[in-house]
């Protein structure tokens, strides 16, 4: 049983019009449980790694297509900071990268995640698109920063950026060794630490970490200062989202973005 796709878009007031971007829920698709769309209904389930028949998940890129112009640049996800360009990847194509840019009219940028951090980029004159993903390894080795550059090398002008849904500050807990990942990179920024990073009351060296503001940090510090969204939990919301975090076998969601 499947309903209609029910689909998230953003509140982007700095993207240009000539800027499409979607994202995908849960719902909408023909997957069942656990990839279900968390309702007894159907999944939109996009992930081909996961566990689903891919029967289900072929149907379910089926009814996203319908949305699109044309097959998305799928990735093959690392958590790294691997950078490709869109424009280039072929349909047979998967290439193992985080991120990626286009600037050809109708190629389409996406990053699937579960509770990582979505991150979708424009410049202001609607020249060229990105998306990245960010986990908090990505994060900590520097995906967004390299996006950044990676768009500015293709004559980027100013570039703003759209934070999707996420695991959000209240659900994300996390051990020493990741708030010593960026203890490292933030070279002792006390003040951000101790925003992102908050001790869980009667624990033993756990954090409640907030992967929004670790995101705004990396990108203000180069130079991408107008930076919408960061709203959506994607652990808190079962009835919409997919969380890896809250469900351990689960589907993925999209986040999409190309020119028009």
């Amino acid at each position: 049983m499947r309903g209609a796709p029910q689909w998230l878009v953003p509140d982007w007031p700095d993207a240009p019009d000539n800027v499409a971007v979607l994202c995908t829920t849960r719902r909408g698709g023909v997957s069942p449980a656990p990839y279900g769309d968390g309702q007894g209904g159907g999944g939109l389930n996009l992930g081909t790694h996961v566990g689903d028949a891919p029967k289900c998940v072929e149907r379910n890129r089926d009814i996203l297509r319908a949305e699109l112009p044309c097959e998305p640049a799928w990735l093959s996800q690392v958590h790294g900071i691997g950078v490709v360009d869109a424009d280039a990847v072929g349909l047979d194509e998967l290439p193992e990268a985080d991120a990626s840019y286009a600037r050809r009219h109708g190629t389409v940028c996406a990053i699937m995640t579960a509770d990582c951090l979505p991150v979708l980029f424009t410049d202001t004159a609607g020249s060229i698109v990105a998306g990245a993903h960010a986990g908090w390894r990505g994060l900590a080795s520097g995906v967004l920063e390299q996006t950044v550059r990676s768009m500015r090398e293709q004559g980027a002008g100013e570039i703003v950026a759209w934070m999707g849904a996420a695991i959000g500050p209240l659900k994300f807990e996390v051990s020493e060794d990741v708030r010593q990942a960026f203890l490292v990179r933030e070279q002792g920024d006390a003040a951000l630490l101790e925003a992102a990073f908050r001790p869980v009351a009667g624990s033993n060296g756990k954090y409640l970490a907030d992967i929004y503001a670790l995101a705004s940090a990396a990108l203000r510090r180069v130079g991408v200062t107008r930076v919408s969204g960061g709203e959506y939990c994607t652990v808190s919301n079962s009835g919409r989202f997919y969380s890896y975090r809250r469900d351990g076998v689960t589907g993925r969601q999209a986040s999409l973005i190309w020119l028009k």
